[in-house]
């Protein structure tokens, strides 16, 4: 056996032998109590404080190491744990044992003319398999999120954060262990060669889901090759529409929300959509204060002329998810145009309709398909937060279990249950 048949042999069974275990640790953390869950959650927490030291150093040496690659600062800040991005991931986990716990809820039930009665119970998926990048309080966010619903987690972490990633873990085992559940609930895997997602991808025996939380091109690659269901979004092209019926002292603050809020987020709009009939007040108004805020704009025909300062958009640009102070912007006959523009260029992440018009809201808010439809609100509130759901592992653009911004009901899935009194079938 060649020196390259060998590593691939040894990342093969330590991925292996992770999910075996992962799969068995599950069982217990299912059959776990709420209070055990939470006191692992606390404890965990308590560790990352007492560890700070610790995981400021091993940080330290993953930003060395960084620089010496050449990482950009963007990333290197991405990376970095400061002393208040400590304190925030032990509040994070403390704030995750606050949350009502979703497992074992049972809802719906009906009686049968049979005398059965039916319902559903909420219960976890089993073990789930995060593979992100950059930034290492994903680490304790995901696991978190993943423990506190009764769940196994295999944590994939990128190599630039894998000193820290290495620290945070300790910190979760040691909050499992002195709440007596088994630390192979939450497993890391202790390889930076990138051939181990593919091996981890190809596990569905012992895997049951994979989240994926990082660029596109390891979503998409994740995407084109995984055996196991996958709950992820690839982009966040997200579209603000501003309706005939709009008020535009509304229309302005949200559009300059959704877009200079924050730049480089999922959520951020990346095209404004205008119906002719206000177009040229709108752009008049909010053209000014996106431009001195820095932003680029990209407009069609119609928004050149009406505003010089635009340049000319591409057809590429309305697929594009900028990440940045760029904005596409396109003038529509109505809402017909705007809901197929967002057909056809959306990503089905976030979408919204500023208007008084209750039909047309209404049309928008049935007809766009995407995970968030929004009304008279910033694309800027599509976020786990914002939504009451608590923390979140990600945002999916799924059709199947969980679609938007996925927490602690999102980890879970439903099962049908019946309760009979030795009742037979007729």
């Amino acid at each position: 056996m060649n020196f390259q048949t060998q590593q691939q042999f040894d990342i093969e069974t330590h991925v292996r032998d992770i999910a075996v275990s992962a799969r068995a640790a599950a069982r217990s953390a299912a059959r776990s109590t709420t209070e055990q869950r939470n006191r692992a959650l606390l404890y965990a927490a308590e560790s990352i404080d007492a560890s700070y030291g610790l995981i400021r150093k091993r940080n330290q040496l993953d930003l060395a190491e960084g620089r010496l690659s050449g990482l950009s600062d963007a990333m290197l800040d991405r990376l970095n744990l400061t002393e208040s991005r400590i304190a925030q991931m032990a509040e994070g986990l403390r704030q995750t044992a606050d949350l009502p716990d979703p497992v074992g809820e049972i809802s719906g039930v009906v009686s049968r003319p049979s005398g059965i009665r039916v319902g559903r119970m909420r219960v976890p998926l089993g073990v789930i398999g995060i593979i992100y990048e950059s930034r290492p309080n994903v680490t304790a966010d995901c696991a978190g999120l993943c423990l506190k619903s009764g769940n196994a987690v295999i944590l994939r972490g990128g190599s630039e954060a894998f000193h820290s990633n290495l620290a945070i873990v300790n910190c979760l085992h040691e909050g499992l262990e002195a709440a007596g559940l088994p630390k192979a609930i939450v497993q890391f895997i202790e390889t930076q060669d990138r051939r181990a997602i593919d091996v981890l991808t190809s596990m569905e025996e012992w895997i049951d889901v994979i989240v994926p939380r990082g660029g596109k091109g390891l979503i998409e690659r994740i995407t084109a090759t995984s055996k196991i269901p996958i709950l992820k979004h690839l982009d966040g092209v997200c579209h603000v529409y501003v309706d005939d019926d709009a008020d535009l002292d509304k229309a302005v603050p949200i559009v300059m929300n959704s877009k200079t809020h924050r730049y480089g987020v999922c959520n951020a709009a990346e095209t404004l959509l205008v119906a002719r009939g206000v177009a040229s007040k709108l752009l008049e108004r909010v053209t000014p204060l996106l431009v001195e805020k820095g932003v680029e704009l990209r407009g069609c025909e119609a928004s050149c002329e009406l505003e010089s300062v635009m340049n000319p958009a591409s057809e590429s640009d309305w697929y594009e998810e900028y990440l940045a102070p760029i904005l596409a912007v396109r003038v529509v006959e109505d809402i017909d145009e705007a809901i197929g523009h967002i057909h056809k260029y959306g990503s089905e992440h976030t979408d919204t309709i500023v208007t008084e018009n209750l039909r047309n809201a209404n049309r928008f808010l049935r007809e766009v398909d995407s995970s968030s439809v929004m009304l008279n609100a910033s694309t800027r509130f599509s976020d786990g937060f914002e939504y009451g759901l608590g923390a979140e592992i990600g945002i999916s653009t799924n059709k199947l279990h969980a679609r938007g911004p996925v927490g602690l009901e999102g980890l879970t899935i439903q099962k049908y249950i019946v309760y009979g009194d030795g009742t037979t079938r007729r």
